[in-house]
């Protein structure tokens, strides 16, 4: 089947700040494959928002190049071309780095970090065709961190250093823009078995320089602008959303 809607593939679709992004681009009628390793997730996403438009759900681990080659395959062939790909799925694993197991960092790295790559890779010749966007979504702890996250903070440092060099192979045919959020409460954005209602306290909100602790509407929102052809100058950009966290300065 071949859709004339614009076609997004979006990884980590089924839960969070990804599932937002699938919402949005429902709504602006674009066709949506959503990948994820969750499968309850996935399905149950995916049974929701097909109440909005056209969604597939691929269960698949972007860390295996085999899974990742055949869901790009199955969303060509659910929909005929692709146009937007968004990276958004990521695991973290927070412990002292002496006690790090290395196949816990190299889990990190391969889903995040690994993972982008191989979904840039074999979707690159479909964008091309259409002259497509990729958006990496990445992380503040590329810029700064908290003890204990070194494979995280590695990680989406790698996902900004990506973009650039995406952006460079690629252009002018796709555009590559990473953008790097601060503190989302995703909590009722996930499956129903775990999620949790908003909750955030008011000195949360307070020490943001925006005033509010960030939602997962407004990284949809610029991913929305940043595929759209409004931002047809912007490539190989890291754009921080934050609320301003990364820009204030803090003395105990």
């Amino acid at each position: 089947m071949t859709s004339l809607a614009k076609v997004a593939f979006i990884t980590g679709g089924a839960q969070g700040i990804g599932r937002v992004i699938a919402e949005r681009f429902l709504q602006d009628d674009l066709s949506v494959a959503i990948v994820d390793h969750d499968a309850e997730a996935g399905a149950e996403t995916a049974a929701r928002l097909a109440e909005i438009g056209p969604v597939r759900f691929i269960h698949a681990d972007i860390a295996d190049e085999t899974q990742v080659r055949r869901a790009v395959e199955e969303t060509i062939g659910e929909f005929g071309h692709l146009d937007i790909l968004v990276n958004n799925a990521a695991v973290s694993r927070t412990m002292p780095v002496t006690d790090l197991p290395l196949a816990d960092w190299n889990r990190v790295i391969g889903v995040n970090l690994t993972g982008a790559f191989l979904c840039a890779k074999y979707a690159a010749p479909f964008l091309r065709a259409s002259n497509g966007a990729i958006v990496n979504i990445a992380s503040t702890r590329a810029l700064q961190s908290e003890p204990d996250t070194e494979a995280y903070a590695a990680s989406k440092g790698g996902l900004v250093a990506l973009t650039h060099a995406l952006a460079m192979s690629l252009g002018p045919d796709v555009r590559v823009n990473c953008i790097s959020p601060g503190w989302i409460d995703v909590r009722a954005h996930k499956k129903s078995a775990v999620a949790r209602p908003a909750l955030s306290s008011d000195a949360d909100h307070r020490q943001h320089p925006a005033g509010r602790v960030g939602r997962p509407e407004d990284i949809a929102a610029l991913v929305a602008y940043l595929v759209s052809p409004a931002a047809g100058f912007i490539t190989g950009a890291n754009l921080v959303v934050d609320g301003g966290m990364t820009r204030k300065m803090i003395y105990v």
